[in-house]
């Protein structure tokens, strides 16, 4: 069994709307409804395809059958979800993607009420399921909103021998003007950390968005990882124009895109 937020995001999608009965799951170009309620169907797109199968629940969390994946993904569009992959080939490597924060740590929040936890997740899945289509190993440190500790996180690229660490972010600061990405890494960071950080800085910085450059900071996934680490903030949620774009599913996936890009080319 799997929760409605880790399908949709294993899917690339959001949960959209919700209640008792349906749940509702979007993208730029795809609209999934699942039926929750006993002998619910599914549709993808306007079309019937299934029973969703036996739902539990656990106060507010649903968990549907994991098999749903392999049954709503082939009729996803891709079309307005996922530009071209570049630079093209294949990549070898594992990569640990680590969406920051989750479960009762929600991280920073807009003005808004966009959460931190919501934006980390969906760009990681983006860049997992990215990473994939290019050959690259991939393990994430959450599929769904749970909270997981920092030492924990940073364990399963150790376990791993990952190639590489990369954790997702969303900034926060005192101004509302505050803008842009940033790519962090400790300060003892290795030779092959400094040259990731430098790889994804550059793929992020050709999509025209604002950069605030690579810094150093000890944060504790960074210092507890024995591979190369990078930790990367998308942007700015207490600048309302930002954080209504990192909000974006177009958006999300532009950054993901770069990011994975830049990934690539540092397995290279």
């Amino acid at each position: 069994m799997i929760t409605v937020e880790a399908l949709a995001a294993r899917l690339g999608l959001r949960v959209d709307e919700r209640d008792g009965e349906f749940v509702v799951l979007k993208d730029a170009s795809n609209t999934v409804i699942l039926f929750t309620h006993s002998q619910g169907r599914f549709f993808v797109n306007g079309k019937p395809l299934g029973s969703v199968g036996r739902v539990q629940r656990d106060g507010a969390t649903a968990y549907v059958p994991q098999t749903l994946l392999a049954q709503i993904r082939p009729h996803l569009r891709a079309g307005g979800q996922e530009p071209p992959v570049t630079p093209a080939g294949p990549a070898k490597g594992t990569v640990v993607v680590d969406a920051g924060h989750g479960g009762r740590d929600p991280g920073a929040s807009s003005a808004a009420g966009v959460r931190e936890k919501n934006v980390n997740l969906r760009v990681a899945a983006k860049i997992a399921r990215l990473l994939e289509k290019r050959g690259v190993a991939v393990k994430m440190t959450r599929w769904q909103d749970r909270y997981i500790e920092l030492e924990d996180r940073a364990d399963v690229a150790n376990q791993l021998k990952a190639d590489l660490f990369v954790s997702i972010h969303a900034d926060a600061a005192p101004s509302r003007d505050a803008e842009g990405f940033t790519i962090y890494l400790a300060r003892t960071a290795s030779p092959n950390t400094r040259r990731a950080a430098r790889s994804i800085n550059q793929a992020m910085a050709r999509t025209g968005t604002a950069g605030r450059g690579i810094r150093e900071q000890d944060y504790r996934v960074l210092v507890g990882t024995q591979g190369p680490a990078v930790l990367i903030e998308l942007g700015y949620l207490s600048n309302p124009r930002e954080a209504a774009r990192l909000n974006e599913d177009a958006y999300q996936t532009k950054l993901a895109q770069a990011i994975v890009n830049g990934i690539v080319s540092y397995l290279r």
